[in-house]
């Protein structure tokens, strides 16, 4: 509950960013709302978040400040205290109803003219992060699940565009220019860019367009140094970044570091 609480007011205070072109504190209000419904639950009360539609409501009937939420909060209060049974009064088909046309009132209908134009895994994603939605009513499930497709997907485009650029300088010196991260996901493309057996004796490897990332492509440059090295060749690094350094040198296997 508090994830979903969380992650639905995180979402509102977005949202309201764009429509009023402010830029709100998300620490302050994931900190105020914790705090708050921490309180709340000593005295027996129902957790609360931020919520899209009332918000999106409020902000359309003109309100400019936090004194709007004040206000509503307020007068949802005296409705709970006071205005308790006149509200039993109102059928629930009318509330539905009620319902129905503030979802019409705030969805945005050009969304579906957006999806044609969308990446087809943003689609994938969109379609089956809802698809939990409806099937298990938990944001925290579908908003976790959409985050770790994503990233899959973005490994998987990143791997597949890693290249290198090869070129030889006036000594006969074969230089590859890595273009792309270096990382898990593009190791084995990676390992496709070299050609031992046709090169030169010394091999220069650019990182300026490129970096390390993670141990796996360590163990990749190691494989290609390796094969280079059993064929009586060399091989340079060259243009490595401060993180890649570190880690190069951190993992001791190479003789040069």
């Amino acid at each position: 509950m508090a994830s979903v609480g969380l992650i639905e007011s995180l979402l509102t205070l977005n949202i309201v960013d764009e429509l009023t072109n402010t830029k709100g504190n998300t620490r302050k209000e994931a900190i105020a709302q914790g705090a708050a419904n921490i309180t709340n639950g000593f005295f027996g009360g129902m957790g609360g978040c931020a919520m899209v539609a009332q918000t999106l409501i409020n902000l359309n009937s003109g309100s400019k400040s936090r004194l709007s939420g004040i206000i509503a909060a307020l007068t949802i209060l005296l409705i709970i205290l006071i205005g308790g049974p006149f509200i039993e009064q109102i059928p629930m088909a009318a509330l539905v109803g009620v319902m129905m046309m503030v979802a019409i009132s705030t969805f945005k209908w050009v969304s579906f003219g957006l999806i044609k134009r969308m990446p087809k895994g943003d689609i994938a994603t969109l379609f089956l992060v809802t698809a939990i939605i409806i099937v298990t009513h938990n944001l925290a499930v579908a908003v976790l699940v959409g985050v770790i497709i994503a990233a899959l997907i973005f490994a998987w485009d990143s791997a597949v565009r890693i290249r290198a650029e090869e070129a030889l300088d006036e000594m006969g010196h074969k230089t590859y220019t890595i273009i792309g991260p270096l990382f898990f996901g593009s190791c084995s493309h990676f390992t496709e860019l070299f050609s031992a057996n046709d090169d030169p004796d010394v091999i220069v490897i650019n990182f300026a367009h490129s970096r390390i990332v993670d141990m796996s492509a360590i163990e990749a440059l190691k494989k290609i140094v390796d094969q280079y090295e059993n064929l009586g060749k060399k091989v340079t690094f060259n243009n490595l970044n401060q993180e890649s350094w570190r880690l190069l040198k951190s993992s001791q296997m190479f003789r040069d570091f």
